[in-house]
């Protein structure tokens, strides 16, 4: 018997050294389910890497705010939301990791933070603040419009900036390929360059540099932006050229005003989630994208720290105006800063809104007239050295 069982043991060890060998790799179904395993994981790292649009982060919360109170859970709404969504987007991905967070007993504040590219810490503070006081249900619909008025403002100075932009790059495009591709064509009855008025001789040089330097100049343009946006990384260059956009004529002020909206909007909806000052000042000095802004607001931080009252702290600074400085002294009287902020706020929005409106018209006719210069100039040094021949075969 102990023979027999030496062999089934022996038997059994065979089988299982056999089963150990696994031949579902020369299967189809293998080979399918590992490369759609590989493509979930590229989108995963993709998704990982992408933020959150601002259309879709408002669609969130204003449905998260309708389901948590209609007395729906927070991992259900999450999951009601995440079923919404057809295709994999961001969104998708993120209420997935939502719901494994939030399974695993975490806050959603917490959930949020673990994606900082599509949160930003002042909402995460505002989330957190909310989930401590049970007011959740009530305030992410404030927030949805709160993130709204923001993403309005930055749409309004890149509107600001787009128009004039596009017509520029329009007049680059043009005059490139009138000077590759039209006026050597038309240069080409003269022969010699003597006698030729300044302006034709001009015309000339141009034609020759970007006929046999277009390339070198797409080189260098393409070095050029990408050589500005690694050195605006770093600490000095980004505030040099921070300072450089708020002195900038026209634009400098819409930037300022931006900021300050930016700035009196983030610090209200701080205030009013009863996070302490100190700490709401931190979180509105990274919500500014200015680095100026950011070190002087740091700066207030400290003061604050030291017992010092922010109206103090900030008198006769040029980058806060006498109004939101009378608003803030104010406050301090009356303790009602989260309220009277949010009201300056809204008025710079509206000081944008104007400004935006007119400087666009006022651009329209300049840009028309700079270009009707471009083409005089061309005109005039073409048809110069014609005219100037025809007078002379005349006279002849």
């Amino acid at each position: 018997m102990s023979d027999i069982t030496i062999l089934d043991d022996e038997q059994q060890s065979k089988e299982t050294k056999k089963s150990k060998f696994n031949f579902d790799f020369l299967k189809w179904d293998y080979w399918d389910s590992s490369w759609w395993s590989l493509i979930d994981r590229i989108n995963q790292v993709l998704f990982s890497l992408q933020s959150l649009k601002t259309k879709d982060k408002v669609v969130f919360y204003r449905l998260l705010s309708t389901m948590i109170n209609s007395w729906i859970s927070i991992s259900k709404a999450l999951s009601i939301l995440e079923k919404q969504e057809k295709k994999e987007t961001v969104l998708k991905f993120i209420l997935k990791k939502m719901q494994i967070g939030i399974k695993s007993w975490k806050w959603l504040s917490e959930c949020m933070s673990e994606f900082p590219k599509s949160f930003w810490n002042a909402e995460i503070w505002m989330v957190e603040s909310w989930e401590k006081t049970w007011k959740l249900n009530t305030s992410l619909s404030d927030l949805a419009n709160q993130v709204e008025k923001l993403a309005s403002i930055n749409w309004k100075l890149k509107s600001a900036l787009m128009y004039p932009a596009m017509v520029v790059l329009v007049v680059i495009w043009v005059v490139s390929v009138m000077m590759i591709m039209v006026v050597p064509k038309l240069l080409e009855i003269f022969d010699t360059w003597d006698n030729l008025p300044a302006s034709t001789v001009l015309l000339i040089s141009i034609s020759d540099f970007f006929v046999n330097y277009w390339l070198l100049m797409i080189i260098l343009t393409i070095w050029w932006i990408i050589f500005v946006k690694i050195w605006k990384k770093t600490p000095h260059w980004k505030y040099n050229f921070d300072k450089f956009l708020l002195n900038i004529p026209i634009f400098g002020m819409i930037t300022r005003k931006i900021i300050l909206s930016k700035f009196s909007r983030v610090l209200s909806w701080m205030l009013s989630s009863w996070v302490s000052i100190v700490e709401s000042l931190r979180i509105t000095s990274e919500a500014v994208w200015n680095e100026v802004y950011r070190q002087r607001i740091l700066l207030v931080r400290d003061d604050i720290k030291k017992w010092q009252k922010i109206y103090e702290s900030i008198e006769w600074d040029e980058l806060f105006p006498e109004m939101l400085q009378s608003m803030i002294q104010i406050w301090e009287q009356t303790a009602k800063l989260d309220k009277i902020i949010l009201k300056i706020a809204d008025f710079y929005d509206e000081e944008i809104d104007n400004t935006v409106s007119v400087i666009n018209k006022l651009l329209e006719p300049i840009i028309i007239v700079f270009m009707a210069v471009i083409v005089w100039f061309i005109a005039v040094a073409i048809m110069q050295p014609i005219m100037n021949l025809a007078d002379t075969v005349s006279n002849s």
